[in-house]
């Protein structure tokens, strides 16, 4: 597996934190069939993904210095 990114937009991550909290929410009154955990799972992993987006243009936008990248010639 070639292709690296964060946790955070890995749908199986979100599917295995919604697997593991549906009994959570079971308890609670709240119940989740497959297709809506794999529904939610789905949606989690995309928000996720534009609020990495987003906070990385948020970040740059705002930065006070540039980035150092330790290759400068002198």
């Amino acid at each position: 597996m070639l292709d690296i990114k964060p946790w955070y937009q890995s749908k199986t991550v979100w599917g295995a934190l919604i697997a593991a909290g549906a009994p959570l929410l079971k308890h609670f009154g709240l119940e989740f069939g497959l297709a809506e955990q794999g529904d939610l799972a789905d949606a989690l992993a995309a928000l996720a993904g534009a609020a990495g987006g987003i906070l990385a243009v948020y970040g740059r936008v705002t930065a006070t210095r540039p980035i150092d990248l330790g290759n400068r010639r002198s």
